[in-house]
């Protein structure tokens, strides 16, 4: 299995992740995402929006503020509950979080450690101008609480009727005491969230439902299914508001390690929102003619794991003979930053006029790249190392029949197409079908 190392090397290397302030010296769990990454990550997105929201009738989206009035929090329980037992070395200095020791010393050092304590992990700033306690505000931990808060607004206004969903993409941030494994846990990340609304007593069914949902999205997307599991936490583990939750596991290369949750948050959050700020906040059944709070099942994955879990699972150290490799990423096309590239043959006028042309006009479709620098071996190999699905190469018999060749990433093999059939050649092949 490809090691963390391995992709940390290639994330720096072809631009798609990059130590945040590097030229500072960066600061701890913080990462810039570059060029690719940026694509690969908004493909991300558009596909989970797709697939949850624009496929869907039952659920809509939001994007809400990550400012919040403070009261939110208390009613929620972030400000009471939301710590961490935390404890330092008193010979190294390093902090730990106490709940994730194997036994009671640093594991940096072995020096014995200060009693533990509670760590809140929002993150306090200011509002205004004047920093006192009237002017406290938190920086979101999750997205889910700016759903709660509009239930009646979106339910309304979109005139829905159980079940629904409300859906939202969004950063949070959550002051973590031992952040790490690059970007699967940081202290600011953003969150694919869905809250799904429904009565209860059909709320196991619905808990089902998205389970089977979300596991198939990643299998959809060329998860390998060996690598994907599903595990139910024990009642040890279950948050304080939760009736059941399982997460979806990926097989990081430290592990088995969370990749998305999908809990059944019953009517906890609605409830206390209710009662800290005195509105209503219950559904008028048409059918039962009567009034109850909603229990809620909650679908919540991270873009930043997700990227970090295909790359990893695309990630293939390639010996094609005795003197010749390759790094290929077999992402799936409708996730891969570049989905074309194209070549001419040679540095000839004739066929850089013709690819030329043909990259303008599928820049209108898709990002794609145009590459006459070097080999085409090696410009292949490097569009093979960025994931890049498709090598479109203009060559002399382009100039007699308009045809091109085009090369496929994963078993580099090549065929003849005509100038007028690349964009439904690369259609067919690109979209995914949910």
């Amino acid at each position: 299995m490809v090691t963390m190392d391995e992709i940390v090397a290639l994330c720096k290397r072809r631009g798609f992740i990059f130590q945040s302030s590097e030229i500072y010296g960066g600061l701890n769990s913080c990462w810039d995402y570059g060029p690719l990454g940026v694509e690969m990550k908004n493909n991300i997105k558009r596909l989970w929006w797709k697939a949850n929201v624009q496929l869907r009738d039952d659920v809509v989206g939001l994007d809400s503020s990550i400012l919040m009035n403070p009261k939110v929090w208390e009613a929620s329980g972030h400000l009471s509950n939301f710590a961490d037992p935390m404890a330092d070395c008193k010979v190294c200095k390093k902090r730990w979080r106490v709940d994730q020791l194997q036994e009671y010393k640093c594991p940096e050092c072995g020096g014995e450690l200060t009693e533990a304590r509670m760590f809140n992990l929002m993150f306090k700033t200011f509002m205004g101008p004047v920093e006192d306690e009237s002017a406290v505000v938190y920086l979101r931990p999750e997205t889910a609480q700016g759903i709660f808060v509009n239930f009646i607004n979106v339910q309304q206004t979109m005139r829905k009727k159980l079940p629904f969903g409300i859906a939202q993409i969004g950063k949070s941030f959550r002051n973590e005491i031992t952040p790490g494994n690059f970007i699967f846990r940081t202290r600011e990340f953003e969150q694919m969230e869905i809250e799904y609304f429904v009565k209860p007593g059909t709320d196991e069914q619905w808990h089902k439902h998205w389970i089977e949902q979300r596991i198939n999205w990643y299998y959809k997307l060329g998860i390998k299914k060996e690598n994907l599991r599903i595990r139910e936490h024990g009642k040890d583990e279950l948050a304080h508001y939760a009736k059941a939750c399982v997460d979806i596991e990926y097989l990081f290369p430290m592990g088995w390690s969370e990749l998305e949750g999908i809990a059944n948050r019953t009517d906890f959050d609605l409830t206390q929102h209710q009662k800290y700020s005195g509105e209503n906040l219950t559904y008028f059944d048409d059918e039962t003619k009567q009034r109850y709070i909603p229990y809620v099942i909650e679908p919540s994955a991270g873009v930043d794991r997700s990227l970090l879990a295909f790359l990893i699972d695309a990630y293939e150290y390639q010996q094609i003979d005795k003197d010749d490799f390759r790094v290929v990423l077999h992402l799936h096309p409708a996730i891969a930053p570049v989905k074309a590239a194209v070549f001419p043959l040679m540095k000839k006028e004739e066929l850089v006029k013709k690819a030329k042309e043909i990259y303008n006009e599928l820049k209108y479709k898709w990002i794609v790249q145009y590459d006459e620098s070097g080999s085409i071996g090696k410009r292949y190999r490097r569009q093979d190392e960025i994931g890049t699905p498709f090598g479109i190469t203009v060559d002399y018999q382009t100039l007699e029949d308009e045809t091109v060749t085009i090369r496929d990433r994963d078993t580099m093999e090549q065929v003849r197409v005509h100038i007028k059939e690349i964009i439904p050649y690369l259609e067919e092949r690109i979209e995914v079908k949910f």
